[in-house]
């Protein structure tokens, strides 16, 4: 492995560690409906496990309601039972042509849980970009046994390692900072 192939490495691995991160931020719930929360709903489709967004047009109306229109209207009951077995901390209402998920406003105690929580999600997050600085570090050591770098170059490598690190940890506070804000909107 060489320098390049080090940092390319370990800059991916930290991209995806963001990514995963606001990834995860888009299933906590914040004033609004959106329709992100809905991706971890599987529904029993005909005995295969299929994600809801992947069955069905998912609209927001009025920024608080989720108006679902699946494609094949026969599954209504077992999308209603999948919304409801998800914990999404709302019922589904069905006329039998749409599904409407009509999200209450957050009281400040599910705010203060959920910002908990982003906070959470963001120091793991960090805790995964600590150790990928971790690997590279050591992975830095190894090829400098192998190909016998001179010292100042090591140390070089180490504080562009350590810079990457706070570049990456600093967009990690960002949409933390971001998604606390919009949770605590009203």
């Amino acid at each position: 492995m060489s320098l390049d192939e080090l940092f390319l490495e370990g800059e991916e691995k930290m991209e995806k560690a963001v990514h995963q991160l606001k990834k995860a931020f888009a299933s906590i719930r914040s004033g609004r409906a959106n329709p992100l929360v809905l991706d971890k709903v599987i529904v029993d489709y005909y005995g295969a496990p299929t994600p809801l967004r992947q069955m069905s047009q998912v609209s927001v109306q009025d920024g608080t309601t989720l108006v679902i229109s699946p494609f094949d209207k026969s599954i209504m009951k077992d999308i209603e039972k999948a919304l409801i077995k998800a914990e999404l901390g709302v019922n589904p209402n069905s006329d039998g042509t749409v599904i409407r998920l009509v999200f209450p406003p957050l009281t400040e105690e599910r705010r203060k849980e959920s910002v908990k929580e982003v906070k959470k999600l963001g120091e793991d997050a960090k805790v995964a970009i600590r150790n990928i600085r971790r690997d590279m570090t050591d992975s830095l050591k190894k090829l400098e046994k192998e190909e016998n770098l001179p010292e100042d170059a090591v140390k070089d490598n180490q504080a562009e390692i350590q810079k990457l690190t706070d570049n990456y940890t600093k967009n990690i506070d960002n949409a933390v900072a971001e998604k606390e804000k919009e949770v605590l909107t009203v």
